[in-house]
């Protein structure tokens, strides 16, 4: 099964994507990660939606071993399978979510929400770290009572468990019941 996927052909943006994947496989490494969120916000900074990638190591695998077999963990092909059907989940995630027409001014950032525990990697030399703190707002923390959560996929690999959902935010769902009601009141 072959899926196509967009990609970017703008430099800067490739190297803010490339830049924050390999700070986000960073924090993985080392087992610090809860969650992966890309949040979509507007121009004033209020988000949207969240696309949330929740992650749990079951085992930590040493990094010099790739080789390592675990008893019971899916193969490889059965692994592909499931993260291609992650990827057609989302680029279908549209019919699932509310219908409004989003602005064309949004933006988005990258969310690291680490373990209770753990704090971010400090980078050797003279680079800053890849990380600042981000806005609770953004957060998963940050969400309203009225926000929908929509969960997309859900795998267990037996080394490492993961789940997708996205999460429309109170606002952008207040302002799909304005755009109806407006459309209602134009029927009429």
């Amino acid at each position: 099964m072959r899926l196509s996927v967009s990609t970017s052909r703008h430099p800067g943006l490739n190297d803010y994507i490339s830049g924050a994947v390999k700070a986000v496989s960073d924090e993985l490494a080392v087992g610090n990660v809860d969650k992966v969120i890309m949040v979509i916000k507007n121009k004033e900074e209020v988000p949207l939606e969240r696309y949330i990638f929740a992650i749990q190591n079951m085992i930590q695998v040493e990094h010099f071993n790739k080789e390592t077999s675990v008893e019971e963990a899916m193969t490889a092909s059965t692994l592909g399978h499931y993260f291609r059907s992650f990827l057609v989940k989302l680029s279908m995630i549209e019919s699932e979510l509310g219908q409004y027409p989003l602005p064309d001014d949004l933006s988005f950032a990258i969310i690291l929400e680490l373990k209770d525990d753990k704090a971010p990697t400090v980078p050797q030399g003279k680079d800053p770290p890849p990380w600042v703190p981000a806005s609770t707002q953004h957060t998963t923390a940050g969400a309203s009572e009225g926000a929908e959560l929509h969960m997309l996929r859900a795998v267990d690999t037996g080394i490492i468990s993961l789940s997708l959902a996205v999460q429309e935010s109170e606002q952008k769902l207040e302002l799909e019941k304005q755009k109806n009601s407006k459309g209602k009141q134009k029927a009429t």
